[in-house]
């Protein structure tokens, strides 16, 4: 450091706790912590200008893991107790962790509001397609007729699509990791840091104890290639194991081809600012075992740049203060349409 206000120049292991990890091993939850404590120099802040606060699940035991401020907060609130905070103080680093359970579930009104309002706060989503904590219950996220300990005979439910939820909730950001790829994990990691608003992405996260091998089409490096699309501003939809499948748009379907038949040019180039196809987009969701379905993507679907209901609030309070140097709180709570009776 230069000064003593300087920001200190931190390493990944500057931000591991002295608290031990208690999370199952080979858990993809390792990966995840990684990768987050290796991204946190990057962002340019001290310890004490970051928070991050969770629900109740097996992602919620993240803030023990992380040398900042944290707050394990009740199950799926966390999205309210963050906004309380940013709301307050609007100059931290607010990051919330939470899982497909506590965020789609008993949280599912908190996050859907939180996005609409567009705080700026990071969300991350553990996506296992499980409860994990609770030993083995099917979750929101379960595929239909997925047999758990809480559906013997196969999960009735249709399972929620986290990415197009969030788009229905108006996010601003949205974005898809997984932990079995570190590199672009904290590319996404870096991106949602680095958006003014609420960014939500979603990461799959194998649970090796209650539901392993969910996202192994994904992961797996023989079948990888041609079950994955990363997807990038500006770029064509490209993928398979030598790079020769694309997807097209043939009116509002996707459709895949051979680049062998098709050009470059021809085919569907990504726009992260554009709603519409991003729907589109987060829609490459049935199961992709399969046959002739559409590789899962990967990558930032959509951004947009929209007024934070923080900076709107703070403006607001200002507006008020200067109005009156001393406000009339009973006037205030009366309001303008009230009587007396006599």
């Amino acid at each position: 450091m230069s000064t003593e206000t300087a920001t200190p120049i931190y390493s990944p292991k500057d931000f591991e706790s002295n608290q031990e990890v208690r999370w199952c091993p080979g858990c993809g939850d390792y990966s995840i912590l990684k990768q987050m404590q290796a991204i946190l120099p990057k962002t340019g802040l001290k310890h004490e200008e970051i928070v991050f606060v969770s629900g109740i699940g097996c992602s919620s035991r993240f803030p023990y893991y992380l040398n900042t401020y944290g707050m394990h907060s009740i199950h799926g609130r966390a999205p309210a107790i963050a906004s309380g905070l940013k709301a307050s103080r609007p100059e931290l680093s607010v990051w919330i962790i939470t899982g497909d359970g506590d965020a789609l579930s008993i949280g599912g009104n908190h996050i859907a509001h939180l996005l609409r309002r567009n705080f700026d706060v990071n969300v991350v989503m553990f996506n296992n397609e499980i409860y994990g904590l609770t030993k083995g219950q099917y979750s929101p996220t379960s595929p239909l007729e997925k047999v758990t300990k809480s559906t013997p005979f196969g999960s009735l439910d249709h399972p929620f699509n986290p990415a197009a939820f969030a788009l229905g909730a108006d996010a601003t950001f949205v974005a898809r990791g997984m932990d079995r790829d570190p590199k672009h994990l904290q590319s996404m990691l870096l991106r949602t840091h680095e958006h003014k608003g609420t960014s939500f992405l979603e990461v799959y996260q194998n649970c090796n104890i209650f539901n392993d091998g969910a996202f192994q089409l994904m992961t797996d490096k023989a079948t990888k290639p041609d079950n994955t699309l990363f997807v990038e501003h500006g770029q064509p939809m490209i993928f398979g194991a030598e790079m020769k499948k694309g997807i097209i748009l043939d009116g509002y379907k996707p459709k895949i081809v051979s680049l062998d038949q098709y050009g470059k040019d021809d085919l569907w180039i990504h726009d992260e600012h554009d709603r519409f196809k991003a729907q589109i987009l987060v829609r490459f969701f049935d199961d992709p075992r399969v046959e002739g379905n559409y590789p899962r993507p990967f990558g930032v679907f959509y951004t947009e740049e929209r007024a934070t209901y923080d900076d709107m609030m703070e403006a607001q309070v200002k507006v008020a203060k200067e109005q009156s140097e001393a406000p009339d709180l009973d006037a205030l709570i009366a309001g303008k349409e009230t009587w007396e009776v006599y």
